[in-house]
Parts: C-alpha cells; sequence; structure tokens
C-alpha cells in the first residue's frame, strides 16, 4: 500500500508540475516546444513511470502531444484558440455569474473580495504568475458560487487553459490595472446581489480580453 500511495503521489506531482510549466509558458515549456522525457525527468528529479503517466494524461486533455521517437511537442496557441474559448466562456461564464450571484453565500462573496484585493500588491510586483493564478482562483471561486458542478468543472478546465494567453495579454502595465478594476466591479455587483449588472461586467471583461490578447498574438 505504501508503495501505490508514493507511486501516485509522484504520478499527480508529475502531472501537476508539467502542467503549472505549461501554463506559466516557462523556460522549454513555451507553446510549441519540442522537448524529450529525458529533460522532463532531469527537470523534476522524478523517474521515467511517473512521467510518462503524467504526459499521457495530458496529452488526453490537449496540453501536450507525444510524438514517438522525436519527445513531446507542447501545444500551441492560434488566434482561432482565442476565438473559440472567448465563445465558450461568452456563452457559459455570463450564465454561470448569473446563478452564483443569486445562490452565492454571503462568505464566498467576501472570499471573492479577498482574492482580488490582493491584485494591487502583485500589480506593483509585477508578479504576472502571481496574477494569473488570482485570476484562476477568481473564477473558480465564482464558479463554484453557481451550485452547478458540471459548469463550473467546465469553466475551470477552461480556465486553466485560457491561462497561457493571460501571459501575452497581462504583459502590458495598462492592462493589469483594467483586468483589477474589472474584477472589482464584478465583486460589487456580487455584493449588491444584482445578477444583471454581474452578467453585463462578465461579458465586457471577457471582451476586453479578448481585444487586448488578440492584439499581442
Amino acid at each position: 500500500m505504501t508503495l501505490i500511495s508514493s507511486g501516485a503521489a509522484q504520478r499527480e506531482s508529475a502531472y501537476a508540475e508539467i502542467k503549472r510549466r505549461i501554463i506559466h509558458c516557462e523556460t522549454e515549456f513555451t507553446p510549441g516546444a519540442v522537448l524529450n522525457e529525458s529533460r522532463i525527468m532531469e527537470l523534476l528529479a522524478l523517474g521515467r513511470g511517473p512521467i510518462n503517466q503524467a504526459l499521457h494524461r495530458l496529452e488526453v486533455e490537449g496540453w501536450v502531444s507525444i510524438l514517438p521517437r522525436k519527445g513531446l511537442l507542447i501545444a500551441s496557441l492560434s488566434l482561432d484558440q482565442l476565438m473559440e474559448m472567448a465563445s465558450v466562456r461568452a456563452l457559459n461564464e455570463v450564465f454561470c455569474v448569473g446563478l452564483a450571484v443569486n445562490n452565492a453565500r454571503d462568505d464566498e462573496i467576501a472570499a471573492m473580495r479577498r482574492i482580488v484585493e490582493r491584485s494591487p500588491q502583485l500589480i506593483a510586483q509585477r508578479d504576472i504568475a502571481g496574477l494569473v493564478a488570482l485570476d484562476l482562483a477568481f473564477h473558480i471561486a465564482m464558479s463554484a458560487a453557481s451550485r452547478n458542478g458540471t459548469l463550473a468543472e467546465l469553466l475551470r478546465a477552461l480556465h486553466e487553459k485560457q491561462a497561457r494567453f493571460w501571459f501575452l495579454s497581462l504583459s502590458a502595465p495598462s492592462h493589469l490595472e483594467q483586468v483589477y478594476r474589472e474584477h472589482l466591479a464584478i465583486v460589487e455587483a456580487f455584493e449588491r446581489r444584482d445578477a444583471v449588472a454581474a452578467q453585463a461586467l462578465m461579458q465586457h471583461h471577457i471582451e476586453e480580453f479578448k481585444r487586448n490578447t488578440t492584439r499581442r498574438i
């Protein structure tokens, strides 16, 4: 049992760390990059078994492509992908926000505000990775408050995939402040329990994400 647990922990560790590096567009894990399994084993200090299993899981989820005898291809980014993601968000996340405004507990809304209020410090530090993680936490918190688990899971996976685009759009200082103001306005609509305003603000937030990112692809 100990060996099984240890193996499972290593698989999860490998999966989480490789995905984190891909999301953060770290060196050697940038969109379209090719690297081999041996190099990943070296970087993560893990054996071939957990690395191989993690890579197959990531391939199923669309993060990588395994190229026989060549290595690993990190999924690329394209304008078409951006437009697809924005369309899915516009259909699903705006609806989700309407549910969440009505179903969120007061403590969940307070938690959303606490997440957003961490932004100014991260902006001052130009901590892009921290801001991307914060954005993901904010949207996951809103989705969870909808009380629709299927919708929340769909949006969580979508925001993880979309996070790589944030590393492009959030590199502009003016956009860092803009995203903070947009998040804050959405929280304020939640606090007023104004579903119509929250949905309109989310629609605007998605459109601004698409517009800012399109200019940098």
